[in-house]
């Protein structure tokens, strides 16, 4: 599934405040851990602990109390402080605090985890045998002051009495310290690992912020990275504002933003294309334009010049027939003057072709269009020229396709412009070459080609080839492109040209399928 540019960059920075969510919610968890922890060492073990050490307290006091008794040598003082310890016995209080002590374990393990309830019950294991004493020992210790408070005692059963007190006494101290450093060291097991959980959730909560915020530098990166190409876009939309229509983007990708670039630089392909085409349409106005205008002069230059030139040409003639009647002093001055008459018949010709020209340029024929085997025409005006092209050492290759179809055409105006290309190429090659003539089917149209070997022509040279009366011939009238290429464009085909300085020349024909 294609997720649009809108969306990944959402998803990014959602992966980021998702993150930083989790990172907050690790420091809440471990701060409400440690407040647990917190508690249960200062509401639960440590209340425990005073609870320890007040009992031993206590204990400690009764067995200072049994010792004055034992070592009281006086009955009457002995039988008072015995009355006063029966009065003030600590049995009843030391069964209270251990109650309340277990009471406050049972809260403590309500509220513990898991890994303390083991401890805690042993705790109120430990109580429940400390409470089962007490009783064994107040019933010892009554014993004792029963027996000591006669008048004679028996001084064996005191003894053996006493001894069982004392030995009470010893196994109940010593198991409220063992109580109070259990617990002791549980308080200190506890502070020490909050400490230690303190340091790592620190170490830990640094941690994943860097990694939180490297993550958020990389999605932004990675958004930089995504929307870089709307500022070459921009770029792009600009140099097409200038005027500029090659610009071309080059954006990879598939999301929204390649997708416009790709049309974009469709879009400028397009736009270069038509510029191409209306600057091809502007020039062929123009030049329309300048035919028009040649047309109407030429027009009236014919009309000015070709009857005078008739008249010119017949005088001429007639001068001639006379001149060879007449007779010369010397052979010489008839030589001459036959010379001269011929090089103004020979020029009066050539105004006459010239005028010709003009006239077809200015009046241009509409063309009977039928269907006509181009190679035929090719081959009739090949062995037309061929004496005139072998002797300027031109050597013609013929490249016919065979399967080359007829075309619509005048054949007469197809003439025309097939000798006016081999002309040009026979006068670009006047140390001989090699003349190509090729045909190529085209899907709707028939290609031909007239390459030649001579010297080519540069590429300002080749801008301005069918403009009238442009020429790089000595003597030329710069119209036999123009017309041409006027012809091939009236038949619904086109004359291109394609030269290199020093390698040759090749003009393209292009005429329609009959």
């Amino acid at each position: 599934m294609k997720l649009s540019l809108a969306t990944r960059i959402f998803l990014g920075y959602a992966v980021v405040l998702v993150t930083f969510g989790l990172v907050s919610l690790f420091s809440v968890a471990e701060l409400h851990r440690n407040r647990l922890e917190i508690r249960l060492v200062s509401q639960g073990y440590l209340q425990l602990s005073q609870d320890a050490a007040e009992m031993e307290t206590n204990h400690a006091n009764q067995q200072k109390n049994t010792a004055r008794v034992l070592e009281e040598d006086s009955p009457e003082t002995r039988r008072a402080i015995i009355r006063l310890a029966r009065i003030y016995v600590p049995t009843t209080l030391m069964t209270q605090r251990l109650a309340n002590a277990r009471k406050r374990a049972e809260e403590v393990r309500a509220e513990a985890p898991e890994s303390e309830v083991p401890f805690i019950r042993e705790l109120e294991t430990r109580m429940v045998e400390l409470d089962a004493r007490y009783q064994e020992y107040g019933r010892a210790a009554e014993s004792v002051f029963s027996a000591l408070s006669t008048q004679a005692p028996d001084k064996l059963e005191v003894d053996r009495a006493t001894a069982d007190v004392l030995t009470m006494e010893d196994a109940i101290g010593r198991e409220l310290r063992l109580l109070r450093l259990a617990l002791s060291n549980r308080i200190r097991e506890r502070v020490d690992g909050a400490e230690e959980r303190e340091r790592q959730t620190g170490l830990a909560i640094i941690s994943l912020s860097v990694a939180a915020i490297l993550l958020g530098l990389g999605a932004t990166a990675w958004s930089a990275r995504t929307l870089r190409p709307v500022r070459t876009l921009i770029e792009g939309v600009s140099r097409i504002g200038r005027g500029d229509y090659t610009a071309q983007l080059g954006v990879r990708g598939d999301d929204e933003v390649a997708v416009l670039a790709r049309e974009f630089d469709k879009m400028a392909r397009s736009l270069q294309a038509r510029e191409a085409q209306l600057k091809a349409q502007a020039e062929a106005l123009m030049r329309a334009e300048q035919l028009a205008a040649v047309g109407r002069i030429s027009a009236q230059i014919v009309h000015e010049v070709r009857n005078p030139l008739s008249s010119i040409g017949l005088n001429v003639e007639l001068l001639q027939d006379a001149v060879e009647r007449a007779r010369f002093d010397a052979p010489e001055d008839a030589r001459e003057v036959t010379h001269l008459l011929s090089a103004v018949t020979h020029e009066v010709d050539r105004l006459a072709d010239v005028t010709e020209q003009y006239l077809r340029m200015a009046r241009p024929q509409r063309p009977d269009l039928d269907p006509r085997d181009v190679t035929a025409v090719l081959d009739g005006v090949l062995d037309f020229t061929r004496e005139e092209l072998e002797r300027a050492g031109v050597e013609v290759v013929r490249q016919f396709s065979p399967a080359t179809p007829p075309v619509l055409a005048d054949e007469g105006q197809l003439r025309q412009v097939f000798l006016n290309l081999l002309r040009n190429s026979r006068e670009a090659m006047p140390h001989g070459g090699q003349l190509t003539i090729a045909t190529r089917p085209l899907e709707q149209d028939v290609e031909v080609t007239v390459r030649d070997t001579g010297q080519g022509m540069t590429d300002e040279v080749r801008e301005h080839l069918f403009e009238p009366f442009f020429t790089t011939k000595e003597g030329g009238t710069g119209l036999g492109l123009a017309v041409s290429q006027q012809i091939l464009q009236a038949h619904g085909g086109s004359l291109s040209c394609q030269s290199i300085p020093g390698q040759g020349t090749a003009f393209v024909l292009r005429l329609p399928r009959a």
